[in-house]
């Protein structure tokens, strides 16, 4: 079975990992497409769970060899990347493939698969919102959040190129949302 793709993406402290999660739990026969990073882990973060952590050596070996359906160099030196054996493991489980990925990821990845995918952008409430996120985190110095903060100004502008824009002002509300949207995609006759 080839199954369907759902893509969620957002500027960093948008909330789509928890968004992501919140899918993962609601019965949708949906499996989390694990992506590759040159990125050290963050946290309790463990490779083979929330990323592939690999050296940029590594990454730039398997472009060469393409086994990436897309990539990035997301902050310079700092690759991310979808590797085609982790689409092909999910759907070998009979499953939809959902990313949690960056936003130019995001945009690759639904040129490349088109009607086979539905591409979510999560909207923060405000670039200041973002900013309080990622303080809060504790996971980076006030320079890098500075960078993401910048990043997620650019990355706002790219929203119109996602097939729907959930707004997360209220948590609850942004997952019943996404949990609307993506249900109904998954349920629908063919890859219309």
């Amino acid at each position: 079975m080839e199954g369907k793709l759902v893509i969620i993406s957002a500027p960093s402290g948008a909330g789509k990992t928890t968004i992501v999660n919140h899918l993962l739990r609601k019965g949708l026969n949906l499996e989390f497409s694990v992506s590759a990073t040159t990125r050290a882990p963050r946290g309790k973060e463990k490779t083979g769970k929330e990323y592939y952590f690999i050296s940029a050596e590594d990454f730039r070996e398997k472009i060469k060899k393409n086994e990436f359906t897309e990539w990035q160099e997301v902050y310079k030196d700092q690759f991310y990347g979808t590797l085609k054996s982790e689409i092909e493991r999910i759907w070998a489980d009979k499953k939809h493939v959902i990313f949690d990925v960056d936003v130019k990821g995001g945009i690759n990845l639904k040129n490349i698969f088109g009607n086979k995918a539905i591409s979510v952008f999560i909207m923060p409430p405000s670039v200041k919102e973002i900013e309080k996120r990622l303080i809060n985190r504790a996971t980076d110095d006030r320079s890098k959040i500075k960078v993401r903060v910048e990043k997620a100004i650019e990355e706002i502008k790219l929203a119109n190129n996602f097939d729907h824009i959930v707004i997360n002002d209220n948590l609850e509300r942004a997952q019943k949302e996404a949990y609307e949207l993506v249900k109904s995609f998954l349920t629908r006759e063919g890859n219309k």
